[in-house]
């Protein structure tokens, strides 16, 4: 898996312009939180576009795209720490590339992540790595 990190201006054009529901992309200077999306679907709905839209940004830049993508979401229910670009009632939306979603997710304890939120605060979307037809 050999996937460049992307310039922020570069990849708030590409998910603006790949997810249909989005009306807003723009920049944050924020060691975490790179980019704010405005969108008019769902948090589930958007994450199943971002993650569609990372594979094919990936695609179209010329990068093999043989891993796994997530998106892992989480609702911001506390109040928001100084200067962060989350508020209360908003949704953080981690995309992740990793050739191995179970380890992946093993060692960052999702379940038990998962486990502390609500079930409607919380959301996994993944977009498996393509497999390679069985020769005939």
């Amino acid at each position: 898996m050999n996937c460049p990190p992307w310039p922020g201006e570069q990849l708030a054009a590409g998910l603006e312009r790949l997810c249909a529901s989005v009306t807003a992309a723009e920049v944050l200077a924020h060691p975490h939180w790179r980019i704010r999306l405005i969108s008019s679907s769902t948090p589930s709905s958007l994450a199943q576009e971002l993650v569609e839209a990372w594979a094919l940004l990936r695609s179209e830049n010329g990068h093999v795209v043989d891993h796994a993508i997530l998106a892992l979401g989480g609702r911001k229910d506390t109040p928001a720490a100084v200067g962060s670009p989350l508020h209360p009632g908003d949704w953080g939306v981690d995309l992740v590339e990793t050739p191995d979603v179970a380890s992946f997710l093993t060692s960052i304890q999702w379940e038990a992540l998962k486990s502390a939120r609500p079930a409607d605060g919380i959301f996994e979307v993944v977009c498996q790595k393509p497999t390679t037809p069985e020769p005939t």
